[in-house]
């Protein structure tokens, strides 16, 4: 999960509460003009004595339960994996205020299938993502792999995320389901006021603990707990693997902890150099990229809705879904709307798997219905069975205005305009540069990830970075200049989809992460694999 999320207007009862795709790009961003890293970010030891406590506790391992997951679903999910265990870490809210008030970090470890070496902790990605969650998914997925014989699996909810508390919440369920809760206002047709991105601020903080707690969910914090996470596992070095926006975090804590590094494994990363405005327009690019290859396969058979002439599959789809901006059509028990089909669209470009569903959800729109592309969103981010909705968009949220430097209104119309060029399925056809405010704009701290970074970073162990050629929103390109950055070996798998690793679906590219995670050995320049 990752990057571009799927956003929907959210008109309607049963419309998932989605960050809107612009605000959830999970590179991350740097300002109009360069700026440096703040300059503490950069320690190398656990600080003052007030610290020491954090760094000496003694993880207190239980069954796991409603303590240490999101929704029930994810209660339910955890109850299905035999050995799981369950604790929660003590860390500061604030490091720069070790005595005062204490954030609770939610952990879940996996244990290896045989001897173990020791914990490998996990980020799936986001931001957003759930690591309770992903540590079970990633076990499951490499449940064949040496990785998994080899190593426990331990994920944590970083801050701002599902379990850990305080987490971030900026409506209700019953909000969610009733009415519209957009939370940025890129990548759609939605049009922001002032008083909108301030009055959304407000309720963030209201909800979500305070105007302090949502200055402390950023990814620098996030990596600092990260390493008490390391020191509370008994571990004077980490092995860590992360996806997507599991890229961001391993980089933003390699930088602050490099002598601490043993292992890092980046799938489906972006060049950690790229700005803002270019992160965007690029992942949005790739997801052109990404329906042009979907165009060109449903060109092949009979009943394509996007025609037989792959070159035309674009203004085919303009056709059939522009009309939706002034009317919706029913879908399950709400409307299908322009942004809706768009954020579908985006949810099914991810994987290869599901472009059959996308054919099919357009070809059902054409016939007025949008039951398919709904569930396309819904999937994506999914409400449970009690009404329950994971707080994966807020804290997407959240975590972004913390990271990622923030546009004038000027700026934000101008990526519409650029993003609808390289990226034109998403066009609307008509004018909506006014109104593209930034969803941060009233945040109640300035970004404190600071760009560029990871950079020649002294003293960081063989790293490996996995890159897809035909990765939808973290582009090749920007996966050979973060390996570049980090001096990182490449491992180039040639296919299209969003990361790889975990799924543990293909013999080449596990063989090549086991023996670095397990042996440290990184592959030869131009080693390749093939989905």
């Amino acid at each position: 999960m990752d990057d571009v999320r799927p956003r929907t207007s959210l008109r309607g009862r049963g419309r998932a509460p989605r960050v809107v795709a612009g605000l959830a790009v999970l590179a991350v961003s740097v300002p109009l003009g360069a700026c440096s890293p703040p300059a503490d970010v950069t320690p190398t030891t656990s600080g003052t004595a007030a610290l020491e406590r954090y760094y000496e506790q003694e993880l207190v391992w239980t069954a796991c339960g409603a303590d240490h997951a999101g929704t029930d679903d994810d209660e339910k999910l955890m109850a299905t994996v035999a050995g799981a265990e369950c604790a929660r870490l003590s860390v500061p809210l604030d490091y720069d205020d070790p005595e005062g008030d204490v954030a609770s970090v939610a952990v879940l470890r996996v244990p290896a299938r045989g001897e173990s070496r020791g914990p490998m902790v996990i980020n799936p990605g986001g931001p957003g993502g759930s690591g309770v969650t992903g540590a079970i998914i990633t076990a499951a997925g490499l449940a064949e792999s040496p990785i998994t014989e080899s190593f426990d699996v331990v994920g944590f909810d970083p801050r701002g995320v599902g379990a850990t508390r305080p987490a971030a919440d900026c409506y209700s369920d019953e909000e969610a389901d009733a009415g519209t809760v957009p939370l940025g206002s890129q990548g759609t047709t939605v049009a922001f006021t002032e008083d909108d991105t301030r009055a959304i601020m407000e309720k963030c903080a209201e909800r979500s603990g305070g105007m302090k707690a949502l200055t402390h969910m950023g990814t620098r914090d996030t990596a600092r707990d990260m390493d008490v996470l390391r020191a509370a596992l008994g571990q004077d070095e980490l092995t860590y693997f992360g996806q997507s926006y599991g890229t961001r975090l391993g980089v933003v804590y390699a930088e602050m902890f490099p002598e601490r590094v043993r292992a890092m494994l980046l799938d489906g990363g972006r060049d950690s150099r790229e700005g803002t405005f270019e992160s965007r327009v690029n992942a949005y690019a790739g997801f052109q990229g990404a329906f042009d290859e979907m165009a060109a396969s449903c060109a092949t058979q009979e009943s394509c809705p996007l025609g037989t002439d792959p070159q035309q599959a674009t203004a085919r789809f303009q056709e059939i879904v522009r009309p939706l901006r002034d009317r919706p059509v029913p879908a399950l028990e709400t409307e299908l709307g322009f942004d809706d089909a768009i954020g579908a669209v985006i949810a099914g470009l991810y994987n290869q798997a599901a472009w059959p569903r996308i054919i099919a959800g357009i070809t059902e729109v054409t016939q007025g219905r949008g039951d398919e592309m709904m569930q396309l969103i819904y999937d994506f981010s999914p409400r449970s069975a009690t009404g329950q909705w994971p707080n994966t968009s807020e804290a997407n949220y959240a975590i972004n205005c913390m990271d990622e430097d923030r546009l004038t209104p000027r700026e934000g119309g101008e990526l519409r305009t650029a993003t609808y060029e390289r990226a034109p399925f998403m066009d609307p056809g008509v004018d909506v540069t006014a109104g593209a405010r930034d969803g941060c704009e009233h945040w109640p701290a300035e970004p404190t990830l600071g760009i560029p970074y990871g950079q020649d970073i002294d003293g960081l162990p063989a790293t490996l970075v996995v890159s897809i050629t035909g990765d939808p929103t973290t582009p090749h390109e920007g996966g050979i200049r973060l390996a570049d950055s980090l001096g990182s070996a490449l491992l180039t798998v040639e296919g299209q989809g969003h990361t790889i690793v975990a799924f543990g679906k293909n013999a080449c590219v596990d063989e090549v992460a086991a023996a670095y995670l397990i042996d440290l050995d990184v592959p030869a320049e131009g080693t390749t694999c093939t989905m």
